[in-house]
């Protein structure tokens, strides 16, 4: 069924809903699949991989720390587009990932639990269910949106709806009728074309209006900046400027796209987020430059790049690293942007997870039955020394320090933290960098190793998020400067940005917890580090990324807390802190008498 057509009398409780609202600055986002959030047995719901079944678990993402869930595609798309049998995995292949839009006014009827009945119309309440629950815990619901291709493929591909239509309005087609293809899916949405830049703000304000959604994550977002097939000012804006050649090639990027103008001056869309993945597959790269109108805010890939390279110890990262940490504004500052506007991630739902980022050199993506020929070879991993899961004690170790150090550095960070569904509990795909065909286990959140939780991950990975929540320093709403920022190396105010450094430290002040001081040491050897002194306070412990858990991060419920800070008083009481080699620390300013 490519969609469903609800009654005009159809009603639905929205029981006073109201959107939240909440200032992007302070946004925590979770990056999520509705069937592969609760498909797993050890879900425990009544209605598990559907909305519903959801639902139930969205207590356990507020308790986390998160406000903003991002949904992979959840409008109608073809699971069928790559069905064949899989002898690696004895089952099917499915397009699990959802980039294959069939119906873009449609929720996912194979996601509802009521299925197909009522010819579709059920999932459109369970979807209004979802975000109507959200919003009432104070999270926001987030889409993500494919409008760079649809599943009808290149020019031999089915017809399902545009094609039948009219290609040379739907789509970029070269003279001959080749499909251009910067998506890298076969077909080019062609996005400023008048007809249909006017589909795309419909499909928006419909789901903004209708559904509730807060905002939306545009996949490949570049192509939207793209100029459309038959390209004429004319044709785009109803009139000719005599002195401008009214011909630009088709593709050719925009610097004022009419697509993104009107989305970003739309009255219906105003106030909703708006997040580009600012790059698509025909080599154009936006990252710090899509066209943003001050409303857009983009997926910063150089974040994810920088911070993969600088926590593994790559020489020659310290100063970008720095800038990253400061909401980069290298790439945003000048262009009138606020740190807000970068959309920090380490990990997403294409390449590995975080804990296969540091237990993996190579892909490991036999499982797809391609011969591990798919997915990217260029992901800025370590294995920490030994390939895989079964590995000696010391890398084990060495591994828990590493997914501590990148949780550290993801929620220190100025913009906005994103985190990929089952990074919270080292969720591995044994190296599978490009999963998008599995409807399994693979895929699925692991609600029994969540509950395990043997080495105490999970734990401080919710204790981060909440306390980044809870400190203002770190969610500031513009660009640090130096009355809050002090740059330190291994002795106060003495930063070392020369090629070889791989230790980074800042002090940071906060309107209630005084001041924290955060380092990083990404070299193979320890450090003794010299604290900034501060009359009448002292330095209190609160992560430490090498002490085992529930010691990496001090809460008052810590066993012992007395002996475990009597262990650490005499560095302290001198201004000194040991780090030993690929760890990370957070500590906050107290007063003397506080001790």
């Amino acid at each position: 069924m490519a969609g469903m057509i609800p009654d005009l009398h159809d009603e639905f409780d929205w029981d006073g809903d109201f959107p939240p609202r909440i200032p992007q600055k302070d946004l925590v986002i979770y990056e999520m699949h509705v069937r592969g959030f609760t498909k797993h047995a050890s879900s425990e719901v009544e209605h598990p991989g559907t909305y519903i079944g959801m639902i139930e678990k969205l207590a356990y993402l507020k308790a986390l720390g998160i406000n903003a869930i991002e949904l992979m595609p959840s409008h109608e798309f073809n699971e069928l587009e790559y069905h064949a049998y899989n002898p690696m995995m004895s089952d099917y292949k499915m397009n699990f990932w959802g980039y294959s839009t069939i119906n873009f006014f449609s929720p996912m009827i194979r996601y509802a639990s009521a299925g197909n009945k009522n010819c579709g119309k059920e999932a459109i309440k369970e979807f209004k269910s979802l975000v109507r629950e959200a919003h009432k815990l104070g999270m926001e619901v987030l889409m993500d949106v494919v409008f760079n291709h649809t599943a009808e493929g290149n020019e031999m591909g089915p017809t399902i709806s545009f094609r039948g239509f009219d290609n040379h309005v739907y789509y970029m087609i070269a003279p001959k009728g080749e499909f251009y293809n910067y998506s890298g899916c076969g077909n080019t949405f062609n996005c400023n074309h008048p007809v249909v830049r006017r589909f795309i703000i419909d499909c928006l304000r419909y789901w903004v209006t209708e559904m509730h959604v807060d905002g939306f994550r545009f996949d490949l977002a570049s192509i939207m900046t793209r100029a459309s097939s038959l390209w004429d000012k004319v044709n785009v804006f109803g009139r000719s400027d005599e002195l401008v050649n009214d011909t630009v090639t088709t593709g050719t990027p925009l610097n004022e796209p009419p697509l993104i103008d009107m989305i970003s001056n739309d009255p219906v869309l105003r106030g909703v987020k708006l997040i580009a993945e600012a790059w698509d597959c025909g080599g154009l790269y936006q990252v710090g430059s899509f066209p943003h109108w001050g409303v857009w805010s983009e997926w910063n890939g150089q974040f994810r790049d920088m911070v993969r390279l600088f926590i593994k110890g790559t020489e020659g990262t310290a100063g970008i690293f720095a800038q990253c940490l400061c909401g980069s504004p290298h790439l945003y500052q000048e262009g009138g942007r606020k740190p807000w506007h970068s959309i920090n991630f380490i990990t997403a739902h294409d390449g590995f997870t975080l804990a296969d980022l540091v237990s993996y050199n190579q892909k490991h993506n036999v499982a797809n039955g391609e011969d591990n020929n798919d997915g990217d070879n260029h992901n800025n991993s370590w294995n920490c020394g030994e390939e895989g899961e079964v590995v000696s004690i010391p890398v084990q170790r060495l591994r828990q320090r590493q997914l501590r150090n990148f949780f550290v550095a993801l929620m220190v960070s100025q913009g906005v933290p994103m985190i990929t569904m089952g990074d919270e509990y080292g969720h591995t795909k044994g190296g599978n960098n490009n999963t998008y065909c599995h409807d399994n286990f693979i895929n699925y959140f692991r609600w029994d190793m969540k509950r395990a939780d043997p080495n105490g991950f999970h734990r401080f990975a919710s204790l981060m998020m909440n306390f980044r929540s809870g400190t203002e320093c770190l969610r500031l709403g513009d660009f640090l400067t130096g009355d809050r920022l002090e740059w330190h190396g291994i002795f106060p105010n003495t930063p070392d940005w020369t090629e070889s450094s791989k230790f980074v430290a800042f002090t940071l002040v906060d309107q209630q917890k005084r001041e924290l001081y955060i380092a990083f040491n990404a070299s193979h050897l320890p450090v003794m580090v010299t604290l900034p002194d501060r009359v009448g306070a002292k330095w209190y412990p609160l992560v430490d990324t090498s002490k085992p858990t529930p010691y990496d991060f001090l809460v008052d419920d810590v066993p012992n807390i007395d002996v475990v800070l009597a262990q650490t008083s005499n560095f302290l009481n001198s201004n000194l802190y040991p780090m030993i080699s690929y760890s990370s620390i957070v500590l906050v300013l107290k007063d003397e008498d506080a001790f």
